[in-house]
């Protein structure tokens, strides 16, 4: 019997190469991998929803993971919000891994505060601010290293599903795919319903203008692109991605940061993307004012997956209103909605993940 594609699973960009590898990950063994990291870019007034107040984006990565180990935060109070108040993604995240259980690996890609969980160290530094030009450190030492521990996760599981958590990620991904030379006019999402677009161009334009390196060069050297106008979970997130999918399919879970990501990997070793496909969700899909498809397209024949995560029959305002476009992704929160459903042969569902999403929100947000 042919596989179907469930309904609550959206085959967005080569929808054949996507039925493939849903089919070839159905009910097989996965890990959650998430590598998380700090930039300073995310303090820019305007650019990210990511925390409560700029400086509460410090604290964002290292409490996401803390609530997916232990279903709540160590580091801050509650749960990251974004300041009008609204939960992390890492709440459908959290809900996903409750509902299908699977080993979960933190990588630390340059953080200001460490998660009380256990991480591994790829000898990463906080990012700094993109308008410098000279925003991470190190950039192929950590892509390096990252590479050997995804060689080694992929000997333990039959496919990986890979997450990240970088306040301001969004503007360091326009910076990194405008530096590579791929066409991102208006295709960049945001966590805002309103896409700061011009502001995140004209932060970009800064950086690249200040890192003194000449744009044809910075086309063809995506190491020196990430430490221009890059963030620090970009190079250690493609090298485990590319060590693990050297040998097993990678779901990499994630929007538009994830399509940088992929970027990344095809300029550095373009034969593992057969073994790729992007798992996100549907307000990214649908998002009017980014185009992930225009921009995955530009990269080859990757596969894009949409969880159809569909709030709008929540009990709750604060879960409702992720349907008008407020936050959409991060924490791999759509491709760890996809992995659940393959990892329990669908029995997992948006239903039941939107049933649970909501106890943990009525625990963790609403009671406070």
């Amino acid at each position: 019997m042919s596989f179907k594609v469930p309904e609550d699973i959206v085959l967005c960009l080569n929808e054949e190469r996507g039925k493939e590898f849903l089919e070839n990950i159905w009910n097989k063994r996965a890990a959650y991998s998430c590598i998380i990291g700090n930039t300073e870019t995310a303090k820019i007034p305007g650019i990210s929803a990511a925390g409560a107040n700029p400086e509460a984006t410090d604290f964002t990565p290292a409490a996401d993971m803390e609530l997916l180990y232990f279903g709540r935060c160590k580091c801050i109070d509650g749960v990251p919000i974004t300041p009008d108040g609204i939960p992390t993604p890492g709440i459908i995240t959290m809900s996903a891994l409750k509902l299908a259980p699977m080993p979960i690996v933190v990588i630390d890609g340059g953080l200001r505060v460490r998660p009380h969980t256990p991480y591994i160290d790829v000898d990463a530094s906080p990012g700094e601010d993109i308008r410098t030009g000279k925003s991470v450190k190190n950039a192929e030492r950590t892509y390096d290293r990252a590479l050997v521990a995804g060689r080694q996760l992929a000997k333990m599981v039959d496919y990986l599903v890979v997450g990240e958590s970088v306040p301001g990620g969004t503007t360091t991904a326009l910076g990194l795919l405008t530096a590579l030379g791929y066409d991102t006019n208006e295709k960049i999402s945001s966590t805002f319903p309103v896409n700061p677009h011009d502001l995140k161009r004209q932060v970009v334009i800064e950086g690249i203008e200040a890192c003194g390196i000449e744009p044809e060069l910075l086309e063809r050297d995506a190491m020196a692109a990430i430490e221009a106008v890059g963030d620090p979970m970009m190079a250690p997130a493609a090298g485990l991605i590319a060590g693990a999918a050297e040998s097993v399919p990678v779901l990499m879970a994630g929007g538009t940061q994830m399509a940088a990501v992929l970027a990344v990997i095809k300029a550095m070793d373009d034969t593992v993307m057969d073994n790729l496909a992007l798992g996100t969700t549907r307000w990214i899909t649908e998002d009017k004012m980014s185009d992930m498809k225009g921009l995955v397209s530009q990269m080859g024949d990757v596969p894009i997956l949409a969880a159809n995560l569909n709030f709008s029959l929540s009990r709750y305002d604060g879960l409702k209103i992720y349907e008008t476009g407020l936050v959409k992704e991060g924490v791999g929160a759509g491709g760890m909605s996809i992995a659940a459903m393959a990892a329990t042969d669908g029995r997992v569902t948006c239903r039941s993940l939107l049933d649970e999403i909501e106890k943990n929100y009525a625990r963790l947000v609403s009671r406070r």
